[in-house]
């Protein structure tokens, strides 16, 4: 092991040995905490650590006793962004994850499960092995800590109320842990804060249930109120047979049950929301998440639908966080119906699996942004850095080492992907259907991240690896234009633009070109050029139909000089904008797209500045060789 060590002159390379560590046994303590002691740190000697390097391997002391008076990372002094520790309660995935983000601005964070080698344990600043809902090891924990948050909620409520009568600064707070942890409890405290949600109904008995089904129709959801998620604790009754075994399923009436309204929904969505210890509001773009088996397993971000849904689902996330109480990322998870309405499902009071992607497409990851919260910093920006993301979760596809090797193998296709981010949790134990890591794929369009994921979900040596997604559509109504419009392909080409070449007819094949724009930007185009000879409808009607910016070229005919084909461009109704080039320069319409294009592209914008520099070249070089040889000469080399 390597450690740089900082002093007041120049920094010192020191190198541990096997003799410099010492190595305790645990017992079966319900809490240990992991620390290692520094025999260097009154080292001058470099040459002698050096020789020590032979040997040298890492180890730690492991104390039972958690009031010794040995040393603990707790004791140094913390000069990180905040000098306030940061306890959390549960190491899982969500802990490491919230530890590497906190590293990047030198927070400490600290951890208690109940497995020594929890995901969290190897990048935590500290970490107390115990269980985080037994009330005497969180109340230790506490001690040690700044500030308490959870990154799951099934803790020990009535602790942390306990905790926070005696002063313990807990975020978010005890009372909404408890709102969240019984579904039913939850659902009440909504539907009173005038959120939208499915009918729902507790039960007490098969009687209350069979009321429930003639009430609400089939099929009907039962769930239990407590210690539900990823699907799990949920049951669903197809007619009112089946209540039986499905109650049976999640327990019996004891474990506490209610029943919800089906849902028809189209899309389930769900919404990031950070608030701030002064009560500030910041909320992510809403997202669509895709379940497997009741897992969540894709997530697409921004959620392609219409932008009133999305403020609608925004305001829906926004009212139901605020009606609850303490700092920290909250996760709403929502339904779209049929007919456009947004209900609630169901809310989680830390970092969720739905945010996932915010870590490399969003300029503040959800992670980072709990820190801020909790810790009463500025909350950082939400919007996306990126125009779209697709969060993959790794889920175990097999027990034991299969499941490792067939996820192995889906990273191995993932590191081979442009824009492809891979997290892997670093599990001991692969069981299906387990959360063992995450990919995210981040690019210019949505069509583009989609093939992406496509592509690492294909065998290796798919044909589709390769494929490269076009940004560009040149599309014209007749071969006739393809001598005027290539000059835009070759103006791409050069860019190293991708880009595709189409005939659309707007008169001859109206419903090819009506499909063209409407998929267009599920496909990951971004900008069309589109000739226009004759007619000239084409650029206009395709600009009717999509989003996407269209370029129109008017295209000389054999009559008018296509002078009709660019007032027919220029005349297009408020509403319905179509940018357009002079006749017959489809390289001009090349270029622009790349202009367009490197608005949000650093390479493309560095490339189009050199383009415009070389030009500048070549007319001095023009104007210096027509100067030295005269106009004669230059007219007749």
């Amino acid at each position: 092991m390597l450690l740089l060590q900082q002093t007041t002159l120049v920094p010192k390379l020191l190198l541990f040995s096997k003799s410099d560590f010492s190595f305790n046994p645990c017992s079966s303590s319900p809490s240990t905490r992991v620390s290692f002691m520094d025999k260097h740190a009154k080292s001058s000697s470099l040459k002698q650590s050096h020789k020590q390097f032979q040997s040298s391997v890492l180890a730690c002391q492991a104390s039972t006793d958690t009031h010794d008076t040995s040393f603990r990372k707790d004791d140094l002094p913390a000069h990180g962004v905040s000098e306030v520790i940061v306890g959390v309660l549960g190491g899982g995935q969500l802990g490491r994850m919230l530890c590497q983000a906190a590293s990047e601005m030198a927070i400490k964070v600290m951890v208690l499960d109940p497995l020594a080698n929890c995901p969290a344990s190897a990048i935590a600043y500290d970490h107390m092995v115990g269980s985080f809902d037994d009330s005497a090891t969180v109340q230790e924990f506490a001690k040690r800590c700044g500030v308490l948050t959870v990154e799951i909620e099934h803790v020990d409520a009535a602790t942390m109320e306990k905790l926070e009568q005696q002063g313990v600064d807990c975020q978010p707070k005890a009372s909404t842990i408890r709102i969240i942890q019984d579904k039913y409890l939850q659902k009440v405290h909504f539907s009173g804060h005038g959120i939208p949600l499915p009918d729902f109904v507790q039960i007490d008995d098969l009687e209350g249930a069979k009321r429930a089904g003639d009430l609400f129709g089939y099929p009907l959801m039962l769930k239990s109120k407590r210690l539900a998620y990823d699907g799990r604790g949920n049951a669903v009754a197809k007619s009112e047979e089946e209540l039986s075994s499905a109650v049976n399923a999640l327990g019996g009436f004891d474990r506490g049950l209610y029943v919800e309204k089906w849902t028809p929904f189209v899309k389930e969505l769900a919404v990031i929301v950070a608030r701030g210890r002064d009560n500030s509001i910041s909320c992510y773009p809403v997202v669509e998440t895709i379940h497997k088996e009741n897992i969540c397993h894709i997530v697409k971000a921004p959620a392609a639908i219409p932008w009133k849904i999305r403020k609608l689902a925004t305001d829906v996330a926004h009212k139901a966080v605020s009606s609850l109480e303490g700092a920290g990322v909250f996760a709403v998870e929502l339904f779209l119906t049929k007919d456009g309405q947004i209900l609630l499902n169901e809310v989680a009071p830390r970092p969720h699996n739905s945010g996932h992607h915010t870590i490399e497409a969003c300029y503040t990851s959800q992670f980072e942004q709990h820190l801020r919260a909790v810790l009463g910093l500025p909350l950082g920006d939400p919007s996306m850095k990126t125009p779209a993301a697709i969060m993959y979760n790794l889920l175990g596809e097999d027990e034991g080492e299969p499941g490792f090797h067939l996820a192995h193998q889906l990273i191995g296709r993932a590191l081979n992907i442009q824009g492809a981010s891979v997290h892997w949790y670093d599990k001991p134990e692969m069981r299906k259907q387990r959360k063992m890591g995450h990919i995210t794929f981040t690019g210019p369009s949505m069509g583009i991240v989609e093939a992406q994921l496509k592509s690492m979900l294909k065998e290796e040596g798919s044909e589709s690896r390769t494929a490269v997604t076009p940004r560009v559509g040149i599309i014209m109504g007749s071969d006739s234009d393809l001598p005027i419009m290539k000059d835009a392909a070759r103006i791409l080409t050069m860019f190293g633009v991708p880009h595709e070449v189409r005939i659309v007819s707007a008169h001859r094949t109206p419903e090819m070109m009506f499909s063209y724009a409407l998929s267009a930007q599920d496909q990951g185009i971004q900008i069309i050029i589109a000739g226009a000879g004759g007619a000239a409808h084409l650029p206009g009607m395709v600009a009717s139909l999509t989003p996407l910016p269209v370029i129109g070229v008017p295209v000389r005919a054999s009559a008018l000089d296509g002078m009709d084909s660019l007032l027919s461009i220029v005349q297009m109704p408020r509403g319905v904008p179509v940018a357009t080039v002079a006749i017959n320069n489809a390289t001009n319409a090349g270029l622009l797209a790349v202009r367009m294009l490197g608005v949000g592209d650093a390479d493309l914008l560095a490339r189009m500045s050199q383009y415009q520099e070389d030009t500048r070249d070549d007319v001095m070089k023009k104007a210096e060789k027509l100067q030295t040889d005269g106009w004669e000469t230059y007219l007749n080399p």
